[in-house]
């Protein structure tokens, strides 16, 4: 009987804590259509092309903002290379696309807890960056960039 009460007690805390996130996944959900829809129009405003170190850090912080489905990022990176920007600069933001979420990072921080989601997302936000610089001068070392 007890495993009973327990099993019910949890459901009803679960099914209470995704009523909770609904309101923060729907607000995420809208916020990054507005970052996709409005990100092609800021790079035809020439946002790139300075230089390998800051046009990494703004294709990583765009990359942070804007997070969605990792075949979508594919895709707009695609886009990106075909206008010109830098292979270094599209790495880190398909790499921040997929690990940073800084539009998630409400509904990270209330189902995992503030100071890790936080945390995870710097971490990853850097490591990103790093990531960016050594697959790119990996592929200039092996001559296939």
């Amino acid at each position: 009987m007890q495993v009973d009460n327990h099993i019910k007690n949890s459901l009803r805390k679960t099914i209470k804590t995704f009523i909770n996130v609904i309101p923060i996944i729907v607000g995420m959900l809208l916020l990054t259509s507005l970052v996709v829809t409005v990100f092609p129009e800021q790079i035809s405003a020439g946002l790139f092309g300075n230089g390998d170190i800051l046009d990494t850090l703004l294709g990583a912080s765009i990359g942070s903002i804007a997070a969605g489905h990792p075949l979508v990022s594919y895709l707009v990176g695609g886009e990106l290379l075909g206008g010109g920007v830098s292979l270094i600069a599209v790495t880190a933001f398909v790499v921040t696309w997929v690990t940073v979420g800084v539009v998630q990072l409400p509904a990270e921080a209330l189902m995992l807890g503030t100071r890790f989601a936080v945390y995870r997302n710097i971490i990853s936000f850097f490591a990103a960056i790093a990531i960016a610089f050594l697959t790119v001068y990996t592929l200039k070392l092996s001559g296939l960039s």
